[in-house]
């Protein structure tokens, strides 16, 4: 099903215009006079858009250039377009013995020399004689300063700049012949086209993968014995034509690719289908038809784009799901790279109504107040990037550090609504024990997430009274009040003594969570003693009273505090924190507003 319904997008999409031909991303074209005189260097790189004041890497323009089986391993050429090791025998770091450099381009010679005998075509002829020339030392040239060895060179001769050699009509009908000679291979049932077809001895490399090798990665790969089955041999294993592998992989690299070339459209690019969710998994994402114009808005939710969230929080206000109601078909899919093979960690399909019923429930879950300050510029989001809810699981936000099949259960969730991995709880409880104490901008914020991951969990367990986006007096679980203690003897202790190294929190959160009767009967003691010297100043004695009014308020829920907190309470202790924390620091009237 998956490859069935990556061959309709590429359909759809338009995205095979000629299957012999794909996009690829030249640096730059190679200007030849049409006699075979070396013109110069024309570079393709482009700056993107810059995005909410960032400045972006400028990129390669594509082009469509023959479809070349990948090089996995020993000496490959590609027809007509290459590195400059093919291309020109040179090897931009200098570190490649000159013998491998001459074979690589004898090789990137023979195709092209292949060409020019096969069929008359003048721009094929003067790349022929340039390449001729440059071998015989005829002709000399240096490579751009800041070529890098995976750079592609591609070929433009006088009078035609803007167009390649290979655009040709004649070259086209060259290369589908070799093609279809080339192709040998068995014929059997191809489980996506339906019908009798050659099978992909390869199945084309997936790039952008994170983790994965940069030259690619395979989906569907048997390259050892233990992979196969009743004596069938590689790809024969699971049936997938040429025809078809190759627009699968060209639509899953359309997904992967953050500005994939629009294919009817010069100089566009489609949008966006992609959100990662961890060092190396990406979950991308389709629809059918009409339907897929709800993506732009799924995608920019799940990445806290602020205007989809706000619409998709109005609709939630008004009580009414968000406003499309398409029964279209909508597809997502989690992969993880690594050097061998690409991952599949998730398959989901519903309906994009159903889908966006779910987000707007999974935003409504996550919305929690925020402690994090307001950034100098700007806002803060209105809802958490799911990247950085997954980020905040992992050390100090290291995105390699977050576990890839958690991730992909944590989306999968969120999409259908299910309950959340308790593995989120766990780690959130943690991370925010073994954190509390750092207060940089990006740790307050990671707290937040994790605040917003907790009560996620929480409330789709449905096991406790359901937490609130801010304070609920009414909460009257045992971990919830005792966080919002923590909270207030915290603030007691800054305003008797100010700023110090170590505050109550840093020293006894992690024991105060866990087992609240070894630690909160020290703390209610010294919190006395802080009272008395805050009231001490007449300018902090009526505060120091209201926050001891507090405490008492909070004790006279607490029936007796418990030797031990299981891992919700311990959540929930996290929230009562987090909620009473805010309120504390929370200007009166800004309080009265929020009630």
């Amino acid at each position: 099903m998956i490859l069935q319904a990556l061959y309709e997008l590429a359909q759809e999409e338009h995205l095979i215009q000629d299957p012999d031909y794909e996009p690829k991303p030249i640096t730059y074209l190679v200007r030849l006079d049409k006699d075979g005189s070396f013109l110069g260097f024309t570079v393709t790189r482009e700056a993107p858009p810059e995005n909410e004041g960032k400045k972006r890497k400028a990129t390669p323009k594509s082009f469509a250039v023959p479809r070349c089986r990948a090089r996995t391993s020993g000496d490959r050429a590609f027809f007509l377009y290459d590195k400059a090791e093919y291309v020109f025998g040179m090897d931009p770091d200098g570190k490649r013995p000159t013998d491998k450099l001459e074979q690589r381009a004898a090789l990137f010679q023979e195709g092209v020399d292949l060409c020019s005998d096969a069929i008359s075509d003048p721009g094929v002829d003067a790349v022929a004689r340039f390449l001729k020339d440059l071998r015989t030392g005829r002709q000399t040239i240096e490579l751009p300063e800041d070529c890098a060895t995976n750079d592609l060179f591609a070929f433009v001769v006088e009078p035609n700049p803007d167009r390649l050699v290979t655009d040709s009509p004649a070259v086209r009908n060259f290369w589908k012949a070799q093609r279809a000679t080339a192709d040998d291979s068995e014929k059997a049932w191809c489980l996506v086209l339906g019908r009798e077809a050659p099978v992909a001895e390869l199945f084309p490399g997936l790039k952008k993968l994170p983790g994965g090798s940069t030259s690619g990665v395979a989906l569907v790969s048997f390259n050892k014995p233990a992979f196969e089955s009743y004596g069938l041999k590689g790809n024969q294993n699971a049936t997938v034509s040429r025809e078809a592998a190759e627009t699968c992989a060209t639509a899953l690299n359309r997904l992967l690719d953050t500005a994939y070339p629009h294919p009817t459209r010069s100089g566009e690019t489609l949008p966006k289908r992609r959100i990662q969710i961890s060092g190396d998994s990406v979950v991308v994402f389709w629809a059918k038809g009409e339907g897929d114009v709800a993506c732009d808005i799924f995608g920019g939710l799940l990445e806290g784009d602020p205007a989809q969230v706000r619409e998709v929080y109005r609709s939630i206000w008004r009580g009414k799901a968000p406003h499309l109601d398409d029964a279209s078909a909508f597809y997502a899919l989690t992969l993880t790279g690594t050097q061998g093979r690409a991952i599949v960690r998730d398959w989901f399909e519903s309906t994009v109504s159903e889908v966006m019923d779910q987000v707007a429930a999974y935003f409504e879950d996550i919305d929690i107040v925020r402690n994090t300050p307001k950034p100098k510029q700007g806002d803060l989001p209105p809802a958490f990037p799911i990247g950085r809810l997954m980020e905040s699981l992992a050390v100090q936000g290291k995105r390699e550090e977050i576990p890839a099949q958690l991730a992909a259960q944590f989306v999968h969730a969120a999409l259908n609504g299910g309950p959340f991995p308790f593995a989120v709880l766990t780690r959130a409880v943690e991370r925010m024990r073994a954190e509390i104490g750092k207060m940089d901008w990006p740790d307050v914020a990671r707290r937040d997430a994790r605040a917003a991951l907790i009560k996620a969990v929480l409330n789709r367990r449905g096991t406790n009274k359901e937490i609130q986006k801010a304070m609920d007096k009414e909460n009257k679980n045992a971990g919830y009040l005792l966080g919002r203690l923590m909270a207030v003897l915290e603030r007691m202790q800054q305003l008797a003594l100010g700023s110090v190294n170590a505050s109550v929190v840093d020293r006894f959160f992690a024991g105060a969570s866990a087992t609240p009767i070894a630690v909160f009967p020290r703390l209610l003691k010294n919190m006395r003693n802080h009272a008395a010297k805050a009231k001490g100043d007449n300018a902090k004695a009526g505060a120091a009273t209201w926050l001891e009014k507090e405490v008492d308020t909070i004790m006279a829920d607490v029936n007796s505090i418990p030797a031990h907190l299981p891992i919700e309470q311990q959540g929930l202790f996290v929230i009562g924190y987090h909620h009473e924390r805010h309120w504390l620091w929370t200007k009166k009237e800004d309080r009265e507003n929020e009630a």
